[in-house]
């Protein structure tokens, strides 16, 4: 399996590596989804070709948490969705109080989808069907369960008028799949190992959002973009599904030194091939996605990556 391979390989490296290399460590999420992939591929390139560095990915309950471990410099790299990191930056609506001003963007790796499951047997086929039913909006601080209530409030559903439920990506394919509960959120790249592997064993269906629903959505989060599943994604998926996609952002503390960042955005852009040998989401890993997509200002070494290779860095993307 690729996961135990980056192990394998961080744990050669480790002992390959003077005592002198620095450490770094990248904040993920669960081991389901693709954070932890994206993350355990980044860390294993950063071993094979940034001299005296060694990084590991760390499983984390994902984006909100990782802001945080950004903030306290538990973590040196970190992703985390669009919206949580634009949130944190900034000290609005779920970081009302506690804004983290030291977070500085690398790049925006790939776009997450918000993916709404059910069995195909259920009857529910809108968002609105999920009144009275039992549905997982996501682990506890994850970015999954901001994108959910971010979206069902923008379209007049609210939590009371369900039983929320807050699994992490396997936990809930696995409720999913025993009958545990109704249906079950994902913010996720697609497509992602634990709704591969329940759509492998019982009949699913992905859950369209209609263009009032995605219209009241964009309306409410100034990161959320229109997305389209594609058809065959996912077994039984017969037809493309329309959802909602948000950027995930690479991020780092301001305290990071220059050159190390400057050298791991090169590294992310030139070497971007790798990536996308492990996670098929890397292949919207692109230079345009970052200067589009990226909502808070770059740090430094990534600004001097992107000038050097000319790239057109908007002046939000600039402190």
């Amino acid at each position: 399996m690729r996961i135990l391979k980056y192990a394998v390989a961080v744990a050669m490296l480790a002992v390959a590596l003077p005592a002198s290399a620095q450490q770094l460590s990248i904040a993920t999420g669960g081991t389901g989804g693709v954070y932890y992939p994206i993350g355990g591929g980044f860390a294993e390139m950063i071993n094979n070709h940034i001299e005296d560095a060694k990084a590991t990915a760390e499983v984390t309950g994902a984006s909100v948490e990782n802001m945080g471990l950004i903030m306290r410099g538990d973590a040196d790299l970190a992703l985390a969705l669009a919206d949580t990191v634009y949130q944190a930056y900034t000290g609005t609506d779920n970081f009302e109080g506690r804004q983290i001003k030291n977070i500085r963007a690398l790049a925006s790796v790939y776009p997450n989808a918000v993916q709404l499951v059910t069995l195909a047997e259920s009857d529910i086929k809108t968002i609105s069907d999920l009144k009275g039913k039992r549905v997982s909006v996501g682990a506890p601080g994850s970015g999954t369960e901001l994108n959910v209530r971010a979206l069902l409030e923008a379209n007049g559903i609210n939590y009371s008028d369900f039983t929320p439920l807050r699994f992490n990506f396997n936990e809930t394919a696995d409720a999913i799949r025993d009958g545990d509960i109704d249906a079950g959120f994902w913010s996720v790249g697609p497509p992602t190992s634990s709704i591969l592997n329940l759509a492998a064993t019982r009949d699913v269906r992905l859950i369209g959002f209609s263009d009032e629903e995605i219209a009241n959505a964009l309306e409410a989060v100034e990161v959320f973009a229109p997305f389209e599943l594609a058809a065959g994604m996912y077994d039984g998926m017969d037809e493309p599904v329309q959802v909602i996609g948000i950027p995930n952002v690479l991020v780092v503390n301001s305290d990071m030194d220059e050159e190390l960042a400057y050298q791991l955005t090169k590294l992310l852009f030139e070497k971007t091939d790798e990536l996308i040998a492990v996670h098929p989401a890397a292949n919207n890993t692109t230079v345009k996605f970052t200067i589009d997509s990226t909502p808070v200002p770059l740090h430094p070494g990534a600004l001097r990556y992107f000038e050097e290779i000319g790239a057109e860095i908007p002046d939000r993307l600039r402190l």
